[in-house]
């Protein structure tokens, strides 16, 4: 089965009465535990693809299909859909509650889908992203930035995606963690069978992580990189 179908997307938007395409044609596939990327400068409409595929924008057109299940235009996700589709932001201090503990940012999601023994799963989901157990009564401000980033992914793994979203997940780091986190989406989507889609206008960690990747510019699709190419890239 293919993870992620998109084919023909557009997406637009209306600021001061004026109308804006972000996103035009947009057409890629992503195969089963896949690493995929788009890369391209600010603005060229890879993080719309991806608030699309995260059920996030729902004013779209075109096709797009995740693990089987055809979207549908203007409907939020649903189901299964809404537990098998997962998305890590850009800012782990922002998608942070600042006012709760790790234990809270995490066990809460755990309740929501019915995890026996939350303290426990705690414990285990911060090891399982390479975190001691007793951070989880920290508050986020009490973390270093490739720690919050760490908790995010832990947050995003806890109903067991499929396919995993990820929108410039190390650009927040210093240079020292980037590789860090890095491997550790690596280590996590062969020991979870997942999928994962990157969104980055780094070269570099576009060529460290990803199996294939498409170049955007100005909401198209330029360009399609295989293997090959993306080692040239991160040359």
């Amino acid at each position: 089965m293919t993870a992620l179908v998109v084919e023909n997307l557009g997406v637009g938007f209306t600021r001061g009465g004026h109308s804006h395409l972000a996103v035009r044609d947009a057409s890629f596939t992503v195969a089963e535990n896949e690493i995929f990327g788009l890369i391209g400068p600010s603005g060229c409409g890879k993080t719309t693809i991806l608030r699309v595929v995260a059920g996030l924008n729902t004013h779209w057109t075109g096709r797009v299909a995740a693990l089987g299940r055809d979207f549908v235009p203007g409907a939020k996700l649903r189901g299964a859909l809404r537990r098998d589709i997962q998305m890590v932001f850009q800012d782990p201090y922002a998608s942070l509650h600042p006012r709760h503990r790790v234990g809270r940012i995490l066990g809460e999601p755990m309740r929501l889908f019915g995890r026996a023994d939350v303290e426990a799963s705690v414990g285990r989901a911060l090891a399982d992203v390479g975190l001691a157990p007793e951070l989880a009564t920290r508050f986020p401000h009490e973390l270093s930035g490739g720690q919050r980033q760490r908790v995010a992914i832990a947050r995003a793994l806890v109903p067991e995606p499929r396919l995993l979203l990820l929108d410039e997940p190390t650009s927040a780091l210093d240079v020292s963690v980037q590789a860090g986190v890095l491997n550790l989406l690596v280590d996590l989507k062969e020991r979870r069978r997942m999928s994962l889609v990157l969104v980055s206008h780094d070269p570099g960690v576009v060529a460290h992580l990803c199996d294939r990747a498409v170049r955007m510019k100005d909401g198209r699709i330029e360009d399609a990189l295989d293997r090959t190419r993306l080692d040239r890239l991160g040359e």
